[in-house]
C-alpha cells in the first residue's frame, strides 16, 4: 500500500450519526502506518476521544478544506456547498451517476478543483458486486419503520436506537391487526434485511426479486398491505408504482417504505413522490382515501449508528489497507468518476 493519509470528516447532516470507520477498525489502520486524521463530531457515535486513543491525530470540524493536498477525505453523506472548487479525493455516496437533482453540480465542483469523487457505491469487485454497504440495515429499518406505521405505533419524530430496542418495539402486541407485506428486491442485502425485520413483527412477507419483477404483476402488488421496496435499479426498468395505481380502486396497499430513495432520478422505480421524508416527519400520505403512506428516508442505518457502522467498517476497512488508485477497486471507482464527468461534458474551467 502506497502511504496514506486518511481524513474522517464530520457530517454536516445533523441525523447522520454513523461513521464509516469504527475506533477499532482506525486502530488497525494506524498500527499499519496509515496517517490519520478525525474532526471532532458531537453527533458521531462514536466520541473523538476513542480515536485519540487508537493514534489518530484530533483536528476541528469541517477543518478537511484545508487538509493537505494529499489526504483522501473520508465521509458518508453529502458535502456542504462549500468550498465551489474541490481539489482532495472524497470517499463517500455521492448519488452523482444516476443524474439524480444536484448530480452536475456536484461533479463540475470536482473537476474545477481537479479533486475526485471515488463513490461507496461504486466501490465493486470484479464482477461489480458492492464490496462495502449498508444495505442489510436499510432494509431492516425500512420494514421496520412500515411495521409500526402500519400499526399506528410510528415515533415521531425518529430517534436512533439500537437492535434489542427496535426488536421489541415490533413484537405483536395484544390487539394489533394481521398485515400482508410484500418485498421487492428480496433477494439483495436489503431484501435480506428487510425480510428478517419482518420475521420479528410476526410476519412472512411475500418476496419478489428479477423473475417476478421483469413481468409485474401490479394487482397482486396493489393487493398487499405493506410494500418495501429494496431494489437498487441500475438501468431503466417499468416503474412498480404509478400515479394511476395510487387510485385504483380495490387499492389495498397502505403503507410503502421506499428503501432506495432514488427521487429525482431517471432509475426511480418508484416515480409516485418527488421528495424524501425526513426523522422529524417519517411519513407521508399520498392520498387520504383509502389513506396511503410514504416513508422514504435515505439515511435509514443511522438510527442503529452502532450495528451498521460496525458492519460497514468492517467490510471497508480491507480495502483502505490497500488503498491504491492505480489498480483494483478504488482505480474502478476513479474510472467512473472520469466516465461519469465525460457523459456530463464537463471540463476543468466549465
Amino acid at each position: 500500500m502506497t502511504e496514506l493519509h486518511l481524513w474522517l470528516r464530520h457530517e454536516d447532516r445533523t441525523t447522520e450519526r454513523r461513521t464509516p470507520v469504527v475506533p477499532s477498525d482506525a486502530r488497525r489502520l494506524t498500527e499499519a502506518g496509515v496517517t490519520l486524521t478525525v474532526e471532532e463530531s458531537e453527533q458521531r457515535i462514536f466520541p473523538a476521544g476513542q480515536y485519540a486513543a487508537v493514534g489518530a491525530r484530533i483536528v476541528p470540524a469541517s477543518s478537511w478544506v484545508s487538509a493537505p493536498r494529499d489526504a483522501v477525505i473520508l465521509g458518508l453523506k453529502e458535502l456542504p456547498d462549500e468550498p465551489g472548487e474541490l481539489v482532495h479525493r472524497h470517499i463517500f455516496f455521492g448519488h452523482a451517476y444516476k443524474r439524480q437533482p444536484g448530480a452536475t453540480a456536484l461533479l463540475r465542483r470536482f473537476v474545477s478543483g481537479a479533486g475526485a469523487l471515488l463513490d461507496l457505491e461504486y466501490l465493486v469487485d470484479d464482477y461489480g458486486r458492492r464490496l462495502a454497504a449498508f444495505g442489510y440495515w436499510a432494509g431492516y429499518l425500512g420494514a421496520a419503520l412500515a411495521v409500526l406505521r402500519q400499526r399506528g405505533r410510528l415515533p415521531v419524530p425518529l430517534t436512533p436506537t439500537s437492535r434489542e430496542e427496535l426488536d421489541e418495539l415490533l413484537r405483536p402486541a395484544a390487539g394489533d391487526t394481521r398485515f400482508t407485506a410484500l418485498v421487492i428486491g428480496a433477494l439483495g442485502r436489503s431484501g435480506r434485511g428487510a425480510r428478517d425485520a419482518f420475521a420479528a413483527a410476526g410476519t412472512e412477507p411475500t418476496c419478489w426479486d428479477l423473475a417476478e419483477t421483469r413481468d409485474l404483476d401490479r394487482d397482486a402488488l396493489l393487493a398487499h398491505d405493506v410494500m418495501v421496496n429494496a431494489v437498487l435499479a441500475t438501468s431503466p426498468v417499468p416503474p412498480f408504482l404509478r400515479e394511476e395505481d395510487l387510485d385504483a380502486p380495490d387499492r389495498r396497499l397502505r403503507t410503502v417504505c421506499d428503501v432506495t430513495c432514488d427521487v429525482g432520478s431517471p432509475l426511480n422505480v418508484l416515480p409516485v413522490y418527488d421528495r424524501t421524508t425526513d426523522w422529524t416527519d417519517p411519513a407521508r400520505r399520498l392520498r387520504k382515501e383509502p389513506p396511503l403512506d410514504l416513508i422514504a428516508i435515505d439515511n435509514l442505518p443511522s438510527l442503529l449508528p452502532r450495528e451498521s457502522s460496525a458492519d460497514f467498517s468492517a467490510a471497508l476497512l480491507p480495502h483502505l489497507l490497500e488503498f491504491d488508485t492505480a489498480s483494483g477497486p478504488w482505480r474502478r471507482c476513479l474510472d467512473t468518476f472520469h466516465r461519469a464527468c465525460r457523459e456530463l461534458d464537463l471540463t476543468e474551467g466549465d
